[in-house]
């Protein structure tokens, strides 16, 4: 008699080739099919719980700008990446054996297996019976026994908030037990750099607006002058734990400079890098004044020729640096992050300036 349907994704690897779903079960067990699961669970309300692409972590803004227009960072370094996969504690075995009778046994135990039958968790974590693993080896995960509800900790799920990406699948543990207060001693397991670069995607920074002058329109062969007011930019810190350890990060991105592209090569930059450093007190640049029309700014951009009605496109980006702190006195740092925005910038060319 069939007790439920397990679905998974299955892999085949041939000399580095891409990531595939076999056409055929490679596990020669019953109740595997060879198919892609879908996601189960929603981020809202006891469905996610039955998902593994939805992570338990709390995220929160510590300090820093939390109004107007914001964004998040993208790193320069562009192999830079989050973890593709963690372990997560999800249930207690009270909470796990009621899940399993409210949904029927409908969810994710892996982040690429899914049991749909009450059935196939009541084998395993009622009953004692033995499963596989979805890993390499298809090693064997010993069952339990009444859902280890007279013990004092919780049973841990992998997860992924990218089930796609193909370094998912290095967690492939289905849900285990871990005693209370103890972060299992496995591959993959959280720690507080884990929670910190997850944080990374969540700091959202302030949207780049700069003042430059003239406003309306620059002119051929004069300069532009850029600049930001001080305490514009202030550093913004996020803190991410994890339910039922003790784990934390914060993760700080501190504002270290501003970037000009002038959005034509029939330009000059201001310094020539095009990078322009936040002073002491958070400005960057000098303000343009009065009878600095023909001056060099420390910030800003001189165009050599006139748009002739299609505006060029000013970009400013601030670097900002990552660092974090976590559990246990645990600290490093991430590679910096920018955020840009471009603004129109038209350019007329005169013969004569009244300053």
């Amino acid at each position: 008699m069939t007790r439920g349907t397990k679905v998974g994704l299955l892999m085949s690897l041939a000399l580095g080739a891409a990531l595939l779903p076999s056409s055929a079960s490679a596990l020669g067990k019953p109740g595997h099919e060879g198919q892609s699961k879908s996601p189960s669970g929603g981020k809202d309300g006891r469905n996610i719980y039955a998902s593994a692409t939805y992570s338990t972590i709390k995220v929160s803004q510590v300090s820093g700008p939390t109004g107007g227009k914001r964004g998040s960072l993208s790193s320069v370094d562009v192999n830079w990446k989050p973890p593709a996969c963690w372990y997560e504690p999800v249930f207690t075995g009270q909470e796990l054996k009621d899940f399993v009778d409210s949904t029927d046994g409908n969810g994710d135990v892996g982040i690429h297996e899914s049991w749909f039958g009450k059935g196939l968790w009541t084998d395993h974590y009622r009953d004692g019976k033995p499963d596989t693993n979805f890993d390499d080896t298809s090693s064997t995960a010993e069952g339990y026994k009444n859902y280890n509800i007279d013990k004092d900790g919780y049973f841990w799920r992998s997860v992924a908030p990218d089930d796609s990406d193909p370094e998912s699948w290095d967690c492939g543990k289905i849900m285990f037990w871990q005693d209370a207060n103890v972060v299992p001693k496995v591959a993959h397991a959280p720690t507080p750099k884990t929670l910190a670069e997850y944080a990374y995607n969540k700091v959202e920074v302030p949207g780049t607006e700069i003042e430059v002058k003239p406003t309306a329109k620059s002119t051929v062969n004069l300069p532009t002058w850029v600049w930001l007011d001080k305490g514009t930019f202030k550093e913004v810190k996020v803190r991410a734990d994890l339910p039922r350890t003790n784990l934390w990060a914060e993760t700080t991105a501190k504002p270290v400079a501003l970037h000009l592209d002038a959005g034509t090569e029939d330009a000059e930059v201001f310094p020539a890098s095009g990078d322009c450093e936040i002073n002491d007190d958070g400005s960057i640049g000098t303000p343009y004044t009065k009878g600095n029309a023909d001056k060099t700014p420390p910030c800003g951009i001189r165009y050599l020729h006139a748009t002739g009605g299609t505006p060029y496109q000013l970009s400013a980006s601030i670097t900002w640096k990552i660092t974090w702190q976590g559990t246990d006195g645990t600290d490093g740092k991430l590679p910096d992050g920018t955020f840009e925005t471009t603004q129109d910038m038209n350019v007329q060319e005169i013969q004569s300036i009244n300053r």
